[in-house]
């Protein structure tokens, strides 16, 4: 019952019982008195003409006397039994919630998200109970939010420190091979200022995911979205790997199934981060003398699916549906020496999903993975559609 209506009823109940119990003295002793007047004068209506004396008469009689004693203490008593019963109504439709929500306010107070609180009844305190529930409820999720993204960036920074420490040792490493005259032949030049390069590019590699790192969280990646023709753009970027690939002994495959003509609607250099993306976590857990990597690009209805296959160690069926969480490692204890950042997979995710696409991917252990994506086609709307 609603704490309005109890007070309604309450104000009821204390206005209209002292009139009714009046009422029902008045009645009895007016029915006292008209049997006293009867019983003194008889029953002629002439004989009610005299009513003062049948007060004077009622008033010498100490049997009604003692009934309006009798009447007036009941009444007193009723009064007193109501509003006691009143007092403790109110009482627990409002003390006690109020001391739940005390009890709980304490605790907010000194940190303690952990407990639960009920209402009981469907009141206006019921209601403020189920509203300082679900407060605790949000800030109970904030609080372990934070606590996720304080781990996860703690996570981040070690990672890129603990990878930023290998190009940089292999970079001092030659710089001072060639201050020292190691280097003393063109050829052994080339090689160590390649070397160099290449390790300052792996630094540049994790810069750039950490800047997008932040910008993944505040979702503020920058998109350039256009129309792609899709033929022209997957086979430049099928030539970029062949040559990546070829340098590093994977043999890649490139097989394209779509028709002349067809376009995506695509930012073109985060979609190349995502391949890029896919392919370096392939190559970090190839473990084979003999690597492969095949590329497949087909038309699916509305949307194209690029598949990217390899012949790595797989990943477990335990782990598959895991991969694309941040930070997740299906071995931490071998993955960590592989070095990255632990948010590649997740980024791929980030930007496909934002294309309006999915992802997903099956595997094998001992066989290898295929990650598939499917983007939507770009199609022309008619000007008078």
């Amino acid at each position: 019952m609603k704490l309005r209506t109890r007070l309604i009823i309450s104000f009821i109940t204390v206005i209209t019982l002292p009139v009714i119990m009046t009422g029902v003295l008045t009645w009895g002793i007016a029915q006292y008195q008209i049997g006293v007047i009867e019983k003194t004068y008889g029953s002629s209506g002439t004989q009610y003409k005299s009513f003062s004396h049948s007060l004077q008469v009622l008033g010498k009689m100490p049997e009604v006397q003692r009934f309006m004693l009798h009447t007036g203490i009941a009444i007193v008593l009723i009064l007193m039994l109501t509003a006691i019963l009143l007092i403790f109504w109110i009482y627990g439709g409002i003390i006690s919630p109020i001391n739940k929500l005390q009890e709980a306010a304490k605790n907010v107070k000194e940190g303690n998200l952990n407990f639960e609180l009920k209402a009981e009844k469907d009141d206006e305190m019921g209601q403020l109970i189920q509203t300082f529930e679900e407060m605790r409820l949000r800030l109970k999720d904030n609080a372990e939010e934070k606590l996720r993204s304080d781990k996860e960036s703690k996570e981040l920074i070690s990672n890129i420190s603990h990878d930023l420490k290998t190009p940089i040792t292999a970079i001092k490493g030659y710089v001072e091979g060639i201050r020292d005259g190691v280097a003393d032949t063109p050829e052994k030049m080339d090689k160590y200022i390649g070397t160099i390069y290449n390790k300052a590019n792996e630094m540049d590699m994790l810069i750039n995911e950490l800047t997008l790192y932040s910008k993944i969280d505040t979702n503020r990646i920058p998109y350039n979205f256009a129309p792609i023709p899709v033929n022209a753009y997957f086979d430049d970027c099928a030539e970029d790997l062949a040559m990546e690939l070829d340098s590093k002994n994977v043999e890649f495959g490139y097989f394209n199934y779509v028709d002349v003509g067809q376009k995506i609607i695509a930012d073109p250099e985060q979609l190349k981060r995502v391949i890029n993306n896919i392919v370096g976590n392939s190559l970090k857990y190839m473990e084979r003398e003999r690597g492969l990597i095949n590329l497949r690009v087909k038309d699916v209805g509305d949307f194209i699916q690029v598949e990217l296959e390899d012949n790595g160690k797989g990943i477990a069926a335990k782990d598959l549906a895991n991969i694309f969480d941040r930070f997740y490692r299906t071995d931490a204890s071998r993955n960590s020496s592989k070095g990255g950042s632990g948010i590649g997979l997740s980024i791929v995710k980030k930007i496909i999903e934002d294309h309006g696409g999915k992802i997903w991917a099956t595997s094998k252990e001992g066989t290898g993975t295929v990650m598939y994506f499917v983007i939507r086609k770009y199609q022309e709307v008619p000007i008078n559609e």
